[in-house]
């Protein structure tokens, strides 16, 4: 998803992890199997990086099930500090992306 927002960074983070929460979310240790996962990617074009909150997410470029949503809707998007998307997602083109029929 992509949106514009008047909410800080932060505040938005929050917001999606009490959705996380609302829906029965827990996190019982890092990286535990979870039912739903609400990540803030992209912030614009910062950087930033805080106990609560990495931008751009630390993992983003490696995963094509992120970036090839992200090529849908921007499809000449540069992340911040790594450059453009084409190159990370066809570095990527190995990984199997399946859509779910909805």
């Amino acid at each position: 998803v992509a949106l514009d927002t008047t909410l800080a960074a932060e505040v938005l983070l929050a917001a999606l992890q009490a959705l996380e929460h609302a829906q029965g979310r827990e996190r019982p240790y890092r990286h535990a199997p979870r039912t739903l996962d609400l990540d803030l990617l992209l912030w614009g074009d910062r950087i930033a990086a805080t106990p609560a909150l990495t931008l751009p997410h630390p993992r983003l470029h490696l995963r094509a099930f992120v970036l090839e949503p992200l090529a849908e809707i921007a499809p000449a998007l540069v992340l911040p500090g790594l450059g453009a998307l084409a190159p990370w997602r066809a570095a990527a083109a190995d990984q199997v992306v399946e859509r779910m029929a909805s």
